[in-house]
């Protein structure tokens, strides 16, 4: 029952990190990277569809992305999409490819990103802790049950914060590493 506990904290845990290294590629540093358009969704026939459906999204260069629609007819729905997004980048066509040009990031944007990446790394250390508290909670659960004496409830609980501790860690490093992305030019 303890390590059937700490296994399931540990694989929540482990969403939360894998949700904040998503949520960190889409903040933008001064390079170009697919994930930024990931969460830009295009009418589509009457339906909303992610960019990343309706055509190819790369790299040309350090600082340009090209999307290339499936079909022709999706260029200008397309570039629409983009223009109204909450990414602010503007989007220029020629012919069937969509280019979308990365402008230089300024000092001051560049701690405007570094604060929204330290909230979300704050956001994602709450919900460790939560996944923590609910860990415990069902071992003394257990406890009340007597399905589990009091050495293992520490025991467990032990676990638990240690694995608490190392996703935190974790947490801190991908912060750090962002920052430093950030704060290169």
């Amino acid at each position: 029952m303890i390590n059937e506990t700490e296994q399931e904290a540990k694989e929540g845990m482990a969403k939360t990190i894998a949700a904040l290294e998503e949520s960190f590629q889409r903040i933008r540093t001064g390079r170009a990277n697919p994930a930024l358009l990931d969460s830009i969704e295009v009418d589509y026939y009457g339906n909303l569809t992610p960019l990343k459906q309706v055509g190819n999204v790369s790299v040309e260069n350090a600082k340009t992305l090209t999307i290339s629609p499936w079909e022709k007819d999706m260029v200008i729905p397309i570039e629409k999409a983009i223009q109204m997004s909450d990414i602010g980048l503007q989007p220029i066509t020629s012919g069937d490819i969509i280019r979308v040009v990365l402008p230089d990031l300024t000092e001051e944007t560049r701690k405007d990103l570094i604060k929204v990446a330290k909230t979300e790394a704050e956001n994602s250390k709450i919900s460790i802790r939560n996944q923590r508290r609910d860990a415990n909670g069902l071992l003394k659960e257990y406890l009340s049950e007597k399905e589990i004496s009091e050495d293992d409830l520490k025991r467990g609980e032990e676990l638990v914060q240690n694995a608490t501790d190392s996703f935190i860690k974790r947490i801190d490093e991908l912060l750090e590493g962002k920052e430093k992305d950030l704060l290169d030019f």
